[in-house]
């Protein structure tokens, strides 16, 4: 028998907190466990995501009506967050019912004095209702607190954005993230693919800032025969841009440093129309099957997926070997919030400092095995700007044989353009209303 819905979210939401889990993964992993109706399942991203998403708004919430916060343990936290969620954002929930469900699992997981407890706390938010935000007078504090970003997050931002440009990216970080996914141009085209999908009640539209991308309204991509068939992958638009920009040609040999799970690699055997070569390394053998897996599906035989530590890359291949090759790094994850909300309350500037060298090192150990001529892309899922532009500057100043390459203004979608800045791409994440992201292309000089 399935775990309730609000139960199995409050397990969730307590593991992600106590094991710096990936609360996407976790979700999944749950769903699959309880094999939920997707009624249940898409209420239970909407309780995780949601509450995750706006954990620091909650408990700025909860402070008033709790005098002892220490004494909490954080299962409890976790379960008033996940109420006052509910109570605040969600209509279709009565409060009753909320505080109802709420007390039944703290009289199964605690004691009496615990169940007591939280009635009180959220009779009393039902009662006094939540403080005003707007009461707030700093407004880097108010945005912070409003859009549950850290503060140092927010100054970190302002500081390279200023605060308008950051204000529409915290607020867009806590909308939801639509489903998008890539068709297979090499086996299908994308009218074909949508005329599919409809038949099996997953209602999707064009992209209207990528060519080979849709977005579904309702239903699952990963669910759908089209899927099972390799007709499309799951795959955020901004991260589609990244094909384009390497621009693989048929024949050629590229090299994919930091590949897993597979996305931008099979997208560039796609457009390589199955033939020459993508050799995609990644540290973990589990995420090297995973490559191959979504290979073998898409029916690609150009991949070779191989176990590798990249930051020693330069020992596994000969110089210049490569025609064109994708750093796409390690890096904070602040793009991906919308996705990955718990990524804000994890990293500090400490990581981003430590991200940045490693960076530098992926990109300086590929770069004496691109072909004079060759293309070389550094691409990361952040807004950092000491983990993009930073890196970018960094490399081409200890690299006098590379220069950037701003013919990538020609060959990415129409509507990417605007965000071309000679040889760089950032894409903040109100841009397309899709995650943050940055691209730079160098060519080696011949």
């Amino acid at each position: 028998m399935s775990k309730k819905v609000r139960e199995a979210a409050l397990d969730i939401l307590e593991f992600v907190e106590k094991n710096g889990a990936y609360s996407n993964l976790v979700l999944n992993n749950t769903i699959n466990k309880n094999k939920y109706s997707s009624m249940d399942a898409a209420l239970l991203t909407e309780l995780c995501y949601g509450t995750l998403q706006r954990q620091i708004t909650l408990d700025f919430f909860l402070n008033p009506f709790i005098k002892k916060q220490k004494r909490i343990d954080s299962w409890v936290r976790q379960l008033l967050r996940l109420s006052v969620y509910q109570m605040v954002y969600l209509d279709k929930i009565p409060d009753h019912a909320i505080i109802n469900e709420a007390v039944q699992i703290a009289k199964k997981r605690g004691n009496k004095g615990i169940s007591g407890f939280v009635n009180g706390v959220l009779r009393s938010v039902q009662r006094e209702g939540v403080p005003p935000l707007a009461a707030i007078q700093d407004s880097i504090e108010r945005l912070s607190i409003e859009t549950s970003h850290p503060k140092w997050l927010v100054e970190r931002w302002v500081q390279q954005y200023g605060f308008e440009k950051t204000k529409q990216m915290c607020e867009e970080n806590v909308r939801p993230a639509k489903q998008t996914a890539r068709i297979n141009e090499w086996k299908t085209n994308i009218d074909y693919v949508i005329e599919s999908l409809g038949k099996e009640g997953i209602s999707v539209e064009k992209s209207s800032s990528i060519p080979v991308a849709v977005k579904a309204d309702k239903g699952n991509f990963v669910h759908s025969l089209a899927f099972q068939n390799g007709l499309l992958t799951m795959q955020d638009e901004s991260s589609m841009i990244v094909a384009y920009v390497v621009a693989p040609e048929k024949g050629e040999k590229i090299l994919d440093a930091c590949a897993a799970p597979g996305g931008k690699t099979t997208h560039m055997a796609e457009r390589m129309e199955n033939t020459g070569e993508i050799i995609a390394l990644d540290l973990h053998e589990h995420k090297v099957k995973l490559i191959n897996q979504n290979a073998a599906r898409l029916g690609l035989t150009n991949i070779r997926a191989k176990q590798t530590d990249s930051r020693q890359m330069g020992t596994h291949f000969e110089k210049e070997s490569f025609d064109r090759i994708l750093v796409d790094a390690p890096c904070s994850g602040f793009g991906v919030l919308k996705r990955k909300p718990d990524v804000k309350y994890t990293k500090t500037e400490k990581d981003i400092k430590n991200l940045t060298k490693l960076q530098l090192e992926l990109l300086n150990q590929a770069a004496p095995l691109v072909k004079p001529g060759g293309i070389l892309v550094y691409s990361t899922c952040t807004v950092d700007q000491d983990e993009n532009q930073s890196v970018t500057e960094k490399f081409l100043a200890e690299h006098p044989d590379f220069a950037g390459d701003e013919t990538i203004y020609e060959r990415v979608p129409q509507a990417i353009r605007p965000f071309v800045h000679h040889h760089e791409i950032e894409i903040l994440p109100q841009y397309l209303k899709s995650d943050g992201f940055y691209i730079a292309c160098f060519q080696k000089k011949v």
